[in-house]
C-alpha cells in the first residue's frame, strides 16, 4: 500500500472513531440529563407542604380545637373520651406519610403532641366520677389546658414546625 492509501485508511478510521465517540458521548449526556432531572428533583415544595400539613394536624389535635369540633351534647364522659381519642388517631394516621418530608425532630414533636394529648384525655377521664358527662370531661380538659405552666404543648410544637419550615424557605 502506498502512503496515500495508508493516509486515507487512517483518516477514515479516525473519522469513524470520532463520530462513534461523539455519538456515545451524546447518548451519555442525554442519559445524565434525564437522570439528572430525577436527581435534581426539587423536594422543597413537598417539604414545605408537609410542614404545612403538620401545622394543620397540630392545630386540629390541640385540645381546645379538638373539643370545639367534637363536642356533642348528650354523650357521657367515656363516650366523649373515645370520640376525642378516635379523632386524634384519625388525624394522625391521615398525615402519617408526611414524616417522609420533615426532619426526624419535627416528626417526633408531632408524635409527642399526639401521645401527650391522648394521655391528658385519658388521665382526666379516669379521674372523673362514673356518672360524668361529656361536657364535664370537656370542661375539665379546658381547665387543665388553661392552667399549664410551661405553655401549651401544641404551641411549642407549632413554633418548632414553623422554625424548620422557615429554614427551608431561605
Amino acid at each position: 500500500m502506498d502512503t496515500v492509501s495508508i493516509s486515507l485508511v487512517i483518516s477514515i478510521f479516525s473519522f469513524v472513531a470520532s463520530v462513534s465517540t461523539f455519538v456515545i458521548l451524546s447518548r451519555k449526556q442525554k442519559q445524565s440529563e434525564t437522570s439528572g432531572a430525577a436527581d435534581g428533583f426539587n423536594s422543597r415544595p413537598l417539604q414545605l407542604q408537609a410542614y404545612e400539613r403538620l401545622v394543620m394536624l397540630s392545630e386540629r389535635i390541640a385540645l381546645p380545637n379538638l373539643i370545639s369540633r367534637a363536642n356533642q351534647p348528650g354523650l357521657d364522659a367515656k363516650q366523649m373520651q373515645v370520640l376525642l381519642l378516635e379523632s386524634i388517631k384519625q388525624e394522625y394516621e391521615y398525615n402519617m406519610t408526611q414524616q417522609i418530608y420533615v426532619s426526624p425532630v419535627a416528626w417526633e414533636a408531632v408524635r409527642n403532641l399526639k401521645e401527650q394529648t391522648m394521655l391528658i384525655i385519658n388521665q382526666v377521664a379516669g379521674a372523673l366520677p362514673p356518672h360524668a358527662t361529656g361536657l364535664d370531661l370537656n370542661k375539665v380538659l379546658m381547665d387543665v389546658m388553661m392552667n399549664q405552666q410551661k405553655g401549651q404543648l401544641h404551641a411549642i410544637v407549632l413554633e418548632a414546625l414553623n422554625f424548620e419550615a422557615r429554614k427551608l424557605m431561605k
